[in-house]
């Protein structure tokens, strides 16, 4: 099982941008631009996905008997969904995309071009009068 799972898993992650797949603590792990938005662990006796969720999500997420906290940073939005037992892989889809885009850089925003007056461009400014 734990073979299907991590090329599953490789093909929902490796599909997003900027992916790349490390090993954390013995564990694969997904990261973007070097933070990690997904890892398959095993936990408790079971094989598990650890995502990155909002923390009010993560403690509604926790409600659902297929979700542990996660180790050590469970207090931070993280939760671990159960995957030993034919997982929905449609939610493990979501789950993964929802992490990546908390935790995947924004770009930032180009700056507004402004127009050069060439007149005042360089030292040889002219002043204006004063009125």
């Amino acid at each position: 099982m734990g073979q299907q799972v991590i090329t599953k898993l490789r093909a929902l992650c490796g599909r997003l941008p900027r992916t790349t797949e490390t090993v954390t603590w013995g564990h694969p792990t997904f990261k973007v631009a070097g933070k990690t938005f997904c890892v398959l662990e095993e936990w408790r006796g079971h094989l598990t996905v650890c995502f990155k969720l909002a923390v009010p999500d993560a403690e509604a997420a926790l409600a659902d008997p297929r979700f542990l906290k996660t180790p050590y940073i469970g207090d931070k939005g993280w939760v671990s969904f159960i995957v030993d037992q034919r997982p929905d892989w449609k939610l493990v889809g979501k789950l993964v995309l929802n992490s990546y885009w908390l935790v995947a850089p924004r770009k930032p925003r180009p700056r507004p071009a402004t127009r050069r007056d060439p007149k005042a461009a360089g030292r040889g400014q002219r002043k204006r009068p004063s009125p």
